[in-house]
């Protein structure tokens, strides 16, 4: 009789506690469920989605296209590959081309352009091709204000460079998201010269000292993605007497823009992984001499602006679909 008292009220307890068992189960069930609930109602804005974008008004959502300013001299092979290239890439919705020769551009130049712009567009869209004729040959027309943009972005690049549309369009979305710094594919870097025990002087160093040390303050002009507004302040507001030592040494426009832009933020540029195809070599950076002149322009500029306004980082964009490490 007691060992069957005891096998009753042991059945009992076992019941008890599977039951409670299972409460708790249940319980912890259901507060993971409210949770991930919870959490999914969050998602959206953590991310960055905003369900409401839809209803904001039309004048404040960003223009999705931007402006192709290249910059050319002489060299009609390279600006023809160049354009016939880049009209393919999704994102261009004009092309302003940097004129400075002393002869107009040729009626055949003209048509061909047009001609491989339709050609090559995506979807056949209609991508507006404009020539900026300047009397002055100087190396600041290619940052002239332009008053009949159609994008509120322009990408700035010489004519004989060229990068994959892919490339293009990541560094554009890139720059959506810090719509007033540069973006850009060439960077640079100043590093002060303590070798007199001066802070006030400093030194350009180019590719081999970013790549060393990861480091850089400048992005290059000849590869990058500014707001058009820098066009009406570099022409209208930047000190004259830097756009007049720009035209005399001819050098250093694109050291210039890197200042304006970063004297007006605060911040430092936005370097972009891409890869660079190169398909001229004829260019000033190819002179001799280059290096030294450059830094002369980094010290003038700062002692213009009366301070060194570049501000040094050691962050890039990269794109982790397209690499397997990141």
């Amino acid at each position: 009789m007691r060992t069957s008292l005891f096998s009753r009220r042991t059945i009992r307890q076992g019941a008890v506690l599977a039951v409670g068992s299972a409460k708790i189960k249940l319980l912890l069930a259901c507060c993971i469920l409210f949770t991930l609930i919870a959490l999914s109602g969050r998602t959206t804005s953590f991310m960055g989605w905003k369900q409401y974008a839809g209803s904001l008004p039309r004048s404040s959502l960003p223009r999705k296209g931007y402006t192709l300013l290249i910059n050319t001299w002489k060299r009609n092979d390279l600006l023809k590959q160049s354009i016939s290239h880049y009209a393919s890439c999704p994102g261009l919705d004009s092309i302003h081309i940097v004129w400075s020769e002393p002869d107009p551009p040729s009626e055949s130049l003209i048509n061909f352009l047009n001609h491989v712009i339709k050609l090559n567009s995506k979807h056949h869209r209609e991508i507006v091709l404009k020539f900026d004729i300047n009397k002055e040959d100087s190396l600041n027309n290619r940052f002239k204000e332009i008053k009949d943009l159609k994008s509120d972005v322009v990408f700035s690049i010489d004519d004989d460079i060229i990068f994959p549309c892919t490339t293009v369009e990541f560094a554009f979305s890139v720059w959506q998201s810090a719509p007033d710094t540069m973006v850009g594919f060439v960077p640079r870097i100043h590093w002060i010269d303590k070798s007199n025990g001066n802070q006030d002087k400093y030194t350009y160093s180019g590719w081999w000292s970013v790549w060393w040390t990861g480091t850089y303050s400048m992005i290059l002009s000849k590869a990058a993605f500014f707001h058009k507004k820098y066009l009406s302040m570099y022409t209208n507001e930047m000190p004259s007497s830097i756009r007049e030592y720009v035209t005399k040494n001819r050098n250093c426009e694109d050291i210039a823009m890197s200042f304006l832009v970063a004297n007006a933020t605060g911040a430092p540029p936005i370097w972009v992984k891409g890869s660079i195809f190169e398909i001229g070599s004829t260019g000033i950076s190819s002179l001799g001499g280059h290096h030294e002149k450059r830094t002369q322009c980094v010290n003038w500029f700062a002692a213009e602006y009366g301070r060194m306004p570049l501000v040094s980082t050691s962050v890039k964009a990269v794109d982790s679909r397209c690499s397997w490490f990141w």
